[in-house]
């Protein structure tokens, strides 16, 4: 069986979920295009997803994706809070922030029950899962109705952990790719390995589908994936210039610029590694720090420095999730984008 026939879409092309850039405009138009469209769930509440849901199954008859995290979610902290507000205390001042007016808060929520209760009125053809898998009883769910299940690997460890638990396709996450690193055996970032070196390997280990991720923006990165045994790719920087995307126009004007071709891998913003442009609380803070309380809390206490900064266009606090080759974005609609890059699969 092809990947395509696994996935039901015309191409094995998934547009990365992308959670802050993206709601279901994008997802339907990929899919419509022949691709496979994905709408990233993590910020989104039950009423929020099941609105959403309701628009991809009117606007397409096509094959969908919905991607969830499967973080565990952290006791509230009050002392790690205070000392990352603390860290941040010249900011607040610089932009007239009163620390004590800022609500503490999670921002990203982990698959559970009420989200399955929600998927299960549609039953969505796709869904996948960042930071491995959700409890077995969830997992049995998304299974029960047909839904092919993928899951990202940033190891080959988690390769083979995620095949011996049950996914159906695995997305080997190179490096190179943008937004939240899909580790979770470890915490290790001296394990993450580029994506064409990962790809190989993982290919060679498992025996389910796997899709490369990470550093693809054309053609002939995906050729170049199919040749080191990919089934599919998975792309997502591309499709940010996109007009169906809701990326704001600091992180548009990021992506165009020059400091495009600088990223770095960060978890000041959230708590936990991703690659993004590197701006001015990655230079001052450096990348990584031990401050910042767990994924995902960090991010509450950035979110007034961050609106401030963006209503003076500026993205200085601003997560500018970006992959190391944004050479493939540009601001075509999703569909002519998608169908130049599934010319690579003919």
């Amino acid at each position: 069986m092809t990947l395509q026939q696994t996935l039901g879409s015309r191409w094995p092309l998934i547009q990365a979920p992308m959670a802050g850039v993206q709601g279901s405009a994008l997802a339907i138009a990929v899919s419509n295009a022949g691709g496979l469209g994905s709408l990233p769930c993590a910020m989104l509440s039950a009423d929020a997803l099941r609105a959403e849901l309701q628009r991809i199954q009117a606007e397409t008859p096509e094959p969908y994706n919905v991607n969830f995290f499967c973080h565990r979610q952290p006791k509230a902290d009050d002392a790690a809070e205070q000392r990352w507000r603390l860290a941040l205390a010249p900011y607040y001042k610089e932009y007239g922030i009163d620390p004590d007016s800022i609500e503490a808060g999670a921002g990203r929520q982990s698959f559970d029950e009420a989200m399955a209760d929600v998927l299960s009125e549609f039953e969505p053809p796709v869904v996948s899962f960042h930071f491995g898998l959700p409890e077995e009883p969830l997992l049995r769910r998304v299974k029960a109705w047909g839904a092919t299940v993928l899951s990202s690997a940033t190891t080959v460890d988690e390769a083979r952990w995620l095949e011996a638990h049950g996914v159906d396709v695995i997305i080997a996450q190179g490096v190179e790719a943008g937004g939240h690193r899909g580790m979770f055996l470890n915490d290790d970032l001296t394990q993450q390995m580029g994506t064409f070196a990962l790809l190989p390997q993982v290919v060679a280990s498992v025996q389910v589908p796997v899709i490369a991720a990470g550093g693809i923006a054309d053609v002939s990165g995906i050729k170049a994936a199919l040749a080191l045994g990919a089934q599919g790719v998975q792309v997502g920087t591309a499709y940010m210039l996109c007009p169906e995307a809701t990326t704001s126009a600091v992180h548009r004007s990021a992506l165009v610029g020059p400091s495009a071709g600088h990223t770095a891998l960060t978890n000041i913003f959230s708590g936990r590694p991703a690659r993004g442009i590197v701006n001015r609380l990655m230079q001052e803070m450096g990348c990584i720090s031990a401050v910042p309380p767990d994924f995902p809390l960090a991010a509450s206490a950035l979110a007034p420095l961050r609106a401030a900064c963006e209503r003076r266009g500026k993205g200085d606090f601003s997560p500018l999730w970006a992959g190391q080759n944004a050479s493939g974005c540009r601001a075509l609609p999703a569909a002519e984008l998608t169908r130049e890059l599934v010319a690579a699969f003919s």
